[in-house]
C-alpha cells in the first residue's frame, strides 16, 4: 500500500493529491460511514465518564439509521461494553462495525482518517496528518496518531503522511474549494512552529484540494484546542455558514464572536461571491467543577439522515435547533443533551469523522 510524503515545493516531481484530482468533500455530502473511537479515558471526563454513554449510544443510534457506523475499540471487552450500551439505546447493530484499533482517547474528528475522494476515478485515499493532542496537552497520543494509517491498511487504499500537525476540527469545507479555519489554531506555535501562514496554506491547498482559504480569528473561551472552527462557524451548504454569536456584552465571547462575524461578511468564496451568514445563538455559560466549558451549538454533526446538535438544558436550545433546521431541508435536526459530554471539552462533531461516498 503506497505511503508518500509530498513536499510543498512547486519543483517537486511528485503529484500532490490536488494535482491527482483528489479533494476533501463537504460534511453535508453523502457518507459511506461515520468513524468513532469508543470513549474510555476517564481523565477526559473525570468523575463523570459513566454518564456520557447513554447519550453517546443515542448519537450512534441516529447516525446508524442513515449510514454505517465504524467504531475503534481496544479489545473484545470494550466491544462488548459498547454493544451493551447500543442495545439499551435500541441501535441497529447491523449498521455498526467494530475495529480493533486501540486509541488513547475518543476525539476521532482530530485523530481519525481524513478521507479524500477522486470522483472521476472513483477512488479514495486517506491523509494521516500528524497528531499531537492539541499541542502536546494530553500525552500519550501515540495510539491516536496511527489510527488513519490502520484504517487505510484495512481498506487497502493509499495513505499519505503530509508530515505536519493538522486536526479535523480545525477546518471546515464547502466541498467546492473553500476551507474555513482560524489563525488561533493553525498558526499556534504548539502545532507547526517551523511553518509560516503561507506555507500552511500550501499544505491546505495541496493536500485537501482547496483553492480558497478563509481565516477567522480566535475560538470560544474554554476551548482547549486553541480555537477549532467547529465550535464557531460551519458550512451548511456550498454558499452558507452558520456562526455563533453572543448577545451579552459582559461575556468573554462577545467581542471574539463579533469580530468573526465581521470577518465573515467581508469574505468571498472560491467563485468570488459573498458568504451567506446565518447567526446562531450561544447557550448560557456552562461551568462544571469551576471550569468554563466550550458549549456551542455549532458542534453539530451532519449525518446522512440527521443533523445531531448538542443541547445544554438552556433557553436557547430550541431556538438553535430551529435555526439549524431551516438550513437543512433534506435532513431532520435532532438535539441531544450534551451537558455531560461537554465536560470532556468537546461534543458530537469532535467525537466523529465522516467517510464520504464516491
Amino acid at each position: 500500500m503506497p505511503q508518500t510524503n509530498f513536499p510543498t515545493s512547486e519543483y517537486s516531481d511528485l503529484l500532490t493529491p490536488q494535482q491527482q484530482g483528489y479533494f476533501f468533500p463537504a460534511e453535508f455530502a453523502k457518507h459511506t460511514a461515520t468513524w468513532l473511537s469508543w470513549p474510555h479515558k476517564e481523565a477526559s471526563w473525570p468523575g463523570k465518564i459513566e454518564t456520557i454513554f447513554p447519550v453517546y449510544a443515542e448519537f450512534i443510534k441516529h447516525v446508524a439509521e442513515g449510514e454505517l457506523v465504524n467504531i475503534n475499540v481496544a479489545d473484545d471487552r470494550m466491544k462488548e461494553f459498547a454493544i451493551a450500551h447500543l442495545q439499551k439505546a435500541n441501535a441497529n447493530l447491523d449498521q455498526v462495525k467494530f475495529f480493533f484499533h486501540p486509541t488513547n482517547d475518543a476525539w476521532c474528528r482530530d485523530h481519525g482518517p481524513a478521507f479524500l475522494i477522486n470522483p472521476t476515478e472513483k477512488k479514495k485515499m486517506i491523509l494521516d496528518w500528524g497528531y499531537n493532542a492539541w499541542g502536546g496537552k494530553y500525552p500519550p497520543f501515540d495510539l491516536d496518531d496511527v489510527i488513519p494509517t490502520l484504517i487505510a491498511q484495512h481498506y487497502n487504499i493509499p495513505v499519505i503522511n503530509p508530515g505536519i500537525v493538522m486536526e479535523g476540527g480545525s477546518v471546515d469545507f464547502n466541498g467546492r474549494g473553500t476551507v474555513l479555519t482560524t489563525t488561533a489554531c493553525l498558526l499556534n506555535k504548539n502545532r507547526n512552529p517551523h511553518l509560516s501562514q503561507k506555507q500552511i496554506e500550501e499544505y491546505l491547498t495541496n493536500y485537501y484540494g482547496v483553492s480558497t482559504i478563509l481565516w477567522l480569528g480566535d475560538g470560544i473561551v474554554g476551548d482547549d484546542t486553541d480555537g477549532h472552527i467547529d465550535d464557531i462557524t460551519r458550512f451548511v451548504n456550498e454558499t452558507t455558514v452558520v456562526t455563533v454569536v453572543e448577545d451579552s456584552k459582559a461575556d468573554e465571547n462577545y467581542a471574539i464572536l463579533k469580530d468573526n462575524v465581521a470577518l465573515l461578511h467581508k469574505m468571498k468564496l472560491e467563485n468570488g461571491k459573498a458568504i451567506e451568514v446565518v447567526e446562531l445563538p450561544m447557550p448560557a455559560v456552562v461551568v462544571y467543577d469551576g471550569q468554563r466549558l466550550p458549549a456551542s451549538y455549532a458542534n453539530f454533526y451532519i449525518a446522512n439522515k440527521y443533523v445531531v446538535v448538542p443541547t445544554f438544558r438552556d433557553k436557547n436550545d430550541d431556538k438553535a435547533l430551529e435555526i439549524i433546521q431551516k438550513c437543512f431541508g433534506d435532513r431532520r435536526v435532532i438535539g441531544l443533551d450534551s451537558t455531560d459530554i461537554i465536560w470532556g471539552l468537546g461534543s458530537f462533531h469532535c467525537l466523529s469523522q465522516q467517510e464520504p461516498a464516491i
